[in-house]
């Protein structure tokens, strides 16, 4: 049965078994159902992460095709650089899925642009969120985390939150801070989170265009809802734009940083509605990711005590009974390697699709122009071929003499089009939980199911909710 074939019916369980030092998140189960071609597009637009099968997880390359259309994945380490970095410029492309699905609302942005408007604003977004850049935001992610350690100290005792809600109010309060400055209010950063949240859920996950023929996919379907989230998130950008280039804008957020750039290179093009493109960009990146892989640290170390407590044993030998700085981001190494794990075991963008230009060579598999090619870090994390006990939560794994194989870790892509937010978005992560965790066990409501789902990003589907018990 093809890769495909088995999205048909598909009802993952994810069941954590849980032993004295090690926690298991198991497989979905088999399926077994097959169903018409059109059938099972139209079932992939819901969920893609069922369809896999437990000899998907192998590290090798292989092609399907779905009515004519040529689908090459690609989980092999060799091959993956080869896509992603040797070859970067025929597959460059972001699949049509993902540049309809995102067009609406980021426009030209980086994150779905390619060719000379990509080669053009990468290195200046890359160097206003390079690494040299994170400490000068350090204070920002320090104030939002303490900021809601205050509010969870004055919650009634068992009170239940939403894990994934609350690290999304966070994560947007420190990127709003950061990409428009401090005169953001919260009520403007809300409506670009929930404006965001309501877009994710009304795009589809397949493009069916691009299977019945149409290489560039279909435009996504502008309507009424869609249309209306894309206006809220749109008018909370297009004002702050506006102030900024008014003069009257925070001149430590990295939206002033492009702007000024703009001022000394006018050859640049970043006009009003392309400053807007790049901050949504930068928003939306900075925002999700981050806020899901935060709701997946706490569900593994929720039921992994071993775990927590070296994570808190560390916290206080780095910090004492202060609270941590991102000063302190280099010396929490289990913490990081928490992080790293939690992004193994729930990459926030669980599928890489490119689009090569031209016809290629990938491993043994000649690949057609305008295929579609995966990249599956959801599969290449879990790979028993690359990993050892793979679907163990083992954040010793990532300390300093167990490092990866290269190509076999990818939660920020790899190659010329990695994630330009890397460093941004990882010590973000590091110093929230730090600070969090050191203050509060944080524990899954007991019994409740947990089920990884994909729109644009890997979430627990309807959420986390968790109650949050000071130390």
């Amino acid at each position: 049965m093809t890769i495909l074939q088995r999205l048909a019916g598909a009802s993952p369980t994810y069941v954590e078994k849980r032993g004295e030092n090690f926690l298991v998140a198991a497989h979905p189960k088999p399926v077994t159902v097959h169903r018409g071609t059109v059938r099972l597009l139209l079932d992939a637009r819901r969920d893609f992460l069922s369809a896999w099968r437990a000899s998907d997880y192998r590290s090798r390359t292989r092609a399907v095709r779905i009515l004519g259309r040529q689908i090459v994945l690609v989980n092999d380490p060799a091959d993956i650089k080869y896509v992603m970095a040797t070859r970067h410029e025929n597959f460059e492309r972001k699949s049509p899925q993902m540049r309809r699905s995102l067009e609406p609302l980021l426009g030209d942005g980086l994150f779905i642009s390619d060719g000379k408007t990509w080669a053009a604003r990468r290195p200046l977004v890359a160097d206003i969120v390079h690494k040299t850049r994170v400490p000068d935001f350090g204070k920002v992610m320090e104030a939002a985390t303490v900021e809601m350690a205050a509010r969870w100290a004055t919650l009634p005792a068992g009170t239940e939150l939403n894990a994934l809600a609350e690290m999304a109010k966070l994560t947007a309060a420190i990127i709003a801070r950061a990409v428009f400055g401090n005169d953001l209010s919260a009520e403007a950063a809300f409506e670009v989170v929930d404006g965001f949240t309501r877009y994710q859920r009304l795009i589809d996950s397949v493009n069916l265009g691009y299977f019945l023929g149409f290489d560039e996919g279909l435009p996504a379907f502008r309507g009424v809802r869609l249309k209306r989230e894309v206006r809220r998130i749109h008018t909370v950008i297009d004002r702050v734009v506006s102030e900024h280039l008014d003069g009257r804008g925070d001149a430590a957020s990295m939206l002033d940083l492009l702007i000024r750039r703009q001022e000394k290179s006018p050859g640049l093009g970043l006009g009003r509605d392309a400053l807007r493109n790049e901050a949504a960009t930068i928003f939306m990146a900075g925002h999700e990711t981050t806020a899901a892989t935060l709701t997946w640290a706490w569900y593994l170390l929720g039921s992994a005590p071993w775990a927590e407590a070296r994570l808190l044993a560390e916290i206080r030998a780095v910090c004492g009974d202060r609270t941590p700085t991102v000063a302190d981001v280099p010396k929490l190494a289990y913490a990081t390697a928490v992080i790293e794990e939690t992004l193994r075991l729930y990459p926030p963008v669980p599928i890489l699709a490119r689009q090569p230009k031209a016809a290629d060579r990938v491993g043994e598999i000649d690949v057609e122009p305008a295929a579609l090619v995966l990249v599956v870090p959801w599969l290449l994390h879990r790979s028993p071929d690359l990993w050892k006990r793979p679907t163990r939560f083992r954040p010793e794994r990532f300390l300093k003499d167990q490092r990866p194989i290269p190509y076999s870790y990818i939660p920020f892509a790899i190659g010329p089009r990695i994630c330009a937010g890397l460093q941004f978005g990882l010590t973000e992560a590091v110093l929230c939980l730090a600070i969090l965790a050191g203050r509060f066990a944080v524990r899954v409501r007991e019994g409740y199911p947990v089920h990884p789902t994909q729109r644009l990003t890997l979430r627990p589907e309807g959420g986390l909710p968790v109650t949050v018990t000071p130390r």
